[in-house]
């Protein structure tokens, strides 16, 4: 980890830069490496400071790349692009959302073991498996497997792991031995998986279908031209769905606005006094659905089989959802009361604009948890939202932006 920390100094320095270092190196992507640079178009970009250049994970089913611009132009043009091409294989394997409760240390270093070998122009000091003398091309769960057999490497993190073998082995390692430990015990990610632990926040199973919209998308806007070595998990992603279009709906919607009880310390419990946590109240579910009233989702039968799953959601916890029906304009406004007006067809005419509802939600006070938004895509939206949103799009419909997660209304049609 020398390297970094020296990169770290020369950049101390440095004014931060703008983001036209990262744009380069997508430019370079798309033009030679086009499923990668379309990839990367879709992620949410936030500033990284910490110590290392570049770092990716999803939040609330938001991908998201960080970068820190001061450290990142310190790579050369091959670097940068083979560490964007390390991040995009992470997101790939979903590593990021399937550390869960194994131990930090050396599941993020299995996962770097198993991308690493197939990227070329990786800066040297990123780990490879010839350095754990490791075999190359093992999933991350088999590395992981391995790596916990070498209790140096939780000794040299300072979290007890393998302290106690080392403390009753009587054996003095060899020369070899002891030259291995000490090369071994440097080693750490080439990029920053600390932000990793946002990803435990969406489950496994949404953030699998937000993955795959993204390979969906990033296949459609390169022609069909994809690298040769990802045509095995390109090819699983752009298989159906196995996921109930329910189930994802359950998910968005539990993720972007999670309510309940949770402890507090800031007051005491107030059946069992000051050596307990107290509980915060249980908050409410704000949501705004947006209803396209074009006649392209007039589609009454599928519509109401998703307002039935709405009012399911709305029935289990305390939640207010605000209806929008909106062409050009917002033309009437509805409060959701646990019968599923949601289904009600409203001919509006004209033509459509997605970004009056998205105005709405950012006046609205306490700001909705998410916009669920059912249209055929076609008029002009925001640029980005801060705001989780989930694209309801009709059969012949598009989405219309690359933010935002998508729910095909056809899906609804197979499984409904």
């Amino acid at each position: 980890m020398q390297r970094f920390s020296k990169r770290s100094n020369r950049s101390a320095g440095m004014l931060p830069d703008s983001v036209r270092p990262l744009q380069d190196a997508i430019v370079r992507l798309l033009k030679h490496r086009p499923f990668y640079g379309q990839f990367l178009l879709q992620f949410r970009r936030r500033q990284q400071t910490g110590n290392r250049a570049v770092a990716v994970t999803i939040v609330d089913a938001v991908p998201t790349l960080m970068v820190n611009p001061t450290s990142f132009v310190l790579f050369s043009p091959a670097e940068q692009e083979a560490l964007l091409e390390h991040l995009i294989k992470h997101v790939l394997h979903l590593h990021p959302c399937r550390r869960r409760e194994r131990n930090t240390r050396y599941w993020d270093l299995a996962c770097d073991l198993a991308i690493n070998p197939g990227i070329e122009h990786l800066p040297p000091e990123a780990p490879q498996p010839e350095r754990f003398r490791l075999l190359p091309g093992l999933a991350a769960e088999e590395y992981y497997a391995r790596l916990l057999q070498m209790p140096e490497l939780g000794a040299q993190q300072g979290d007890g792991t393998g302290d106690h073998e080392q403390q009753q082995s009587t054996e003095r390692p060899t020369a070899d031995q002891q030259t291995y430990r000490a090369e071994s015990s440097d080693v750490a990610p080439i990029d920053d998986h600390q932000h990793w632990q946002e990803a435990d926040r969406t489950p496994i199973s949404l953030s699998e279908q937000v993955v795959r919209q993204m390979v969906r998308n990033a296949v459609k806007k390169c022609h069909a031209e994809t690298p040769g070595e990802l045509a095995e998990i390109i090819n699983s992603f752009l298989a159906p769905p196995s996921i109930p279009w329910q189930q994802i709906l359950r998910q968005f919607v539990g993720t972007a606005g999670r309510v309940g009880r949770s402890g507090t310390w800031k007051r005491s419990h107030r059946r069992f006094g000051h050596n307990t946590p107290g509980l915060r109240k249980q908050q409410l579910l704000n949501l705004v659905v947006g209803i396209d009233v074009s006649d392209s989702t007039d589609t009454q039968p599928l519509r109401e089989a998703f307002a039935r799953e709405l009012v399911q959601i709305a029935r289990g916890r305390q939640s207010r959802i605000r209806v929008l029906y909106a062409g050009s304009r917002i033309q009437q406004i509805k409060q959701f009361t646990g019968t599923p007006q949601v289904a009600k067809i409203y001919h509006g005419g004209g033509f459509t604009d997605l970004r009056p509802i998205f105005d709405y939600a950012r006046q609205m006070q306490p700001r909705p948890a998410a916009i669920i938004y059912l249209t055929d895509g076609y008029g002009p939206a925001p640029e980005h939202s801060d705001i989780p949103t989930l694209w309801v799009i009709s059969p012949d419909g598009r989405k219309p932006v690359n933010w935002g997660l998508e729910l095909r209304l056809e899906e609804i049609k197979e499984n409904g």
